[in-house]
């Protein structure tokens, strides 16, 4: 289980770092994929160079999960950037939805093989 817990984490890293990446440097077209509402809504947020800042979100996020250091940071970065993928998908373009559920379960698979470093967010303190 623990090689294909690598594996995972690996493929999850990779998959943001080269996306990532593309957002900043193109090499992967990816224009006929956002048309109409999803379309403008990208090119808003190129426009405002939002993307960039999601871009970074996903490389500084993927590279943790690459090397195999601070992985419960990393995993809180892109679990951002995932569930923003999840709402524009969602709401705009729901045939991109599988993309998002695989990229989903992949980070949960992950976030379950490092489920100790989060286990103070699930606490309830009382305070006293």
């Amino acid at each position: 289980m623990k090689i294909v817990a690598t594996i995972v984490r690996l493929l999850l890293g990779l998959v943001f770092l080269v996306f990532g990446i593309n957002h900043i440097f193109p090499f992967i077209p990816l224009g006929p994929l956002f048309t109409g509402t999803v379309g403008q809504f990208f090119a808003l947020l190129m426009t405002t160079h939002y993307l960039y800042v999601v871009a970074v979100l996903e490389i500084v996020g993927a590279v943790p999960l690459l090397i195999n250091r601070y992985v419960p940071l990393g995993l809180t970065l892109l679990g951002l950037v995932i569930v923003n993928i999840l709402l524009v998908q969602g709401l705009m373009q729901p045939s991109g939805l599988p993309v998002g559920v695989v990229v989903t379960f992949l980070w949960l698979l992950v976030f379950y093989r490092v489920r100790s470093a989060f286990a103070g967010i699930f606490q309830q303190h009382v305070n006293g």
